[in-house]
């Protein structure tokens, strides 16, 4: 097997991908196989760290839009990526892969408090650690905790699971000629307005010189791919 080309990585995925191609919110088989690839990864001797949303059970900004009140919708949105961080932590303990939940909101009967230091003990000692709860604070987005807990463990790469295969110039369900990004800069995405994470997010990582890479987490062994250099989505970085 070759040497692959990172050595700690985060990967944020999207609450909407746990659902597969089902309409549950969480489909099984997409589990079982996300976690085999993930196990996959972990095999290869790369650092994981994951992030998940919570948009499958509870988005918090679409609780505004309702009349909740922000901070608690926020709060229900965070427990919503908690449920998600056990069910793919219960994929890979499947699979004998030594896997941690940390919380960055304490309960520590079903998770680890998040601890920096912690986290990047578990790492070295070759556990996946899955960071729920976001950043722990209302007003901010799973893509901002991926990108701050990214930069926290000193993470060569953060990769955005979707369900399309890159960064588009426009929605590639509604425009199918629509121009696909294979590479882009931090300050071409901000300019642009593009669609990946949130500015918050993308300035993070700018500023810690963390590269994103998007990609497409319906296509399996795509993540093995990757850290082995092939070139699977978008990339983004502060030079092209």
């Amino acid at each position: 097997m070759s040497k692959p080309r990172y050595r700690r990585v985060l990967v944020k995925l999207s609450g909407e991908a746990l659902m597969g191609s089902g309409q549950s919110s969480i489909d099984p088989q997409f589990m079982a196989g996300l976690g085999q690839e993930l196990g996959e990864v972990n095999r290869m001797g790369v650092q994981l760290g994951l992030v998940v949303g919570g948009g499958n059970i509870f988005r918090g900004v679409s609780g505004t839009t309702q009349g909740m009140e922000r901070t608690s919708a926020d709060h229900m949105g965070m427990l919503a990526t908690v449920i998600n961080s056990l069910a793919l932590a219960n994929a890979l303990r499947t699979l004998d892969v030594p896997v941690v939940v940390q919380s960055a909101i304490a309960m520590p009967q079903i998770a680890e408090t998040f601890v920096q230091r912690d986290a990047v003990r578990h790492l070295e000692k070759g556990r996946v650690v899955i960071f729920a709860a976001g950043t722990g604070n209302p007003y901010f987005t799973t893509d901002t905790a991926a990108s701050l807990r990214a930069a926290e463990i000193g993470a060569d790469l953060l990769l955005k699971g979707t369900k399309v295969d890159g960064v588009y110039a426009a929605d590639p369900a509604s425009d199918r000629n629509a121009e696909r990004y294979d590479h882009l800069t931090y300050g071409e995405v901000l300019a642009r307005q593009l669609r990946v994470m949130d500015l918050t997010a993308i300035a993070l990582c700018r500023d810690n010189g963390i590269p994103i890479m998007v990609f497409s987490i319906l296509q399996r062994g795509i993540l093995t791919a990757i850290l082995n250099g092939e070139s699977r989505g978008t990339l983004i970085e502060e030079h092209r």
